[in-house]
């Protein structure tokens, strides 16, 4: 099995892959205050279900979480772990992008995305922060757009507003918010299918037609929203990993 490691501001993602096939998908809270020793027995529990791993691929946002993390499953499984940065050969070109402050789920997302449909293409990730990531026709990284995600925004409107309450994303039951509650949460997730909807416009403005991607954590509220073709692939960065990972072992399966 193939183990990739998607370290986030929010959770620690384990997905693990059989052939092409995804089998295993965990997670975990990105706790910054664990030690190695720590994290070892965080994720022995999780691994020890799991067959034979024969590779690991990690992706990270957290600067203080990677070499933990990267420690202790090196420690659990034997195997190098191959943590993707701006040095890794990936096959999307950097050239023009300041790729020492590139999030490298950012880049594994490209590296997916380019796997499934021609660029040009627009790969939105929905989690703590609504990324978007633009290819050019020449498989080129163009750069993008970072946005407060749902949830941070949300968050960030209760803790500043005293008569605002904390919200949980469910599906809006219409356009119009009928209490606060719901004004809240309709606001954050028609205001985030709008803001998708507005951007592509004005990218295609730029580069002609292009192919949207949609994944992340978030996706699955606004996608539903949404009144342009997308093509939704919640697993995402996790194929990218596989892909940067095969890219460094051709002869692996």
């Amino acid at each position: 099995m193939l183990l990739t490691v998607d370290i986030g501001n929010t959770t620690v993602a384990l997905a693990g892959f059989v052939g092409q096939e995804l089998t295993v998908l965990h997670r975990v809270p990105s706790d910054t205050t664990l030690k190695v020793s720590q994290w070892v027995e965080v994720l022995e529990g999780y691994l020890a279900q799991c067959p034979p791993i024969q590779g690991v691929a990690l992706s990270s946002v957290v600067p203080a979480l990677t070499p933990r993390v990267s420690q202790a499953l090196s420690h659990l499984t034997g195997t190098q772990v191959l943590t993707v940065d701006a040095s890794t050969p990936t096959g999307l070109s950097l050239e023009g992008y300041q790729g020492a402050t590139l999030g490298t789920d950012r880049v594994v997302d490209c590296v997916a995305a380019l796997g499934l449909c021609a660029p040009p293409l627009a790969v939105f990730d929905m989690g703590t922060a609504t990324t978007l990531s633009v290819v050019g026709k020449d498989r080129t990284f163009l750069g993008g757009m970072i946005l407060p995600g749902l949830s941070l925004s949300l968050e960030a409107l209760s803790a500043k507003a005293a008569q605002l309450p904390p919200i949980t994303l469910s599906p809006p039951e219409e356009v119009i918010g009928r209490d606060t509650e719901r004004c809240m949460r309709y606001g954050a997730l028609y205001g985030a299918a709008g803001a998708i909807e507005g951007i592509v416009a004005r990218l295609e403005e730029e580069l002609g037609p292009l192919t949207v991607v949609l994944t992340g954590g978030n996706s699955t509220h606004v996608r539903p929203l949404l009144r342009i073709p997308v093509l939704w692939k919640p697993h995402l960065t996790f194929r990218g990993l596989r892909e940067v990972w095969l890219h460094q072992h051709p002869t692996a399966k």
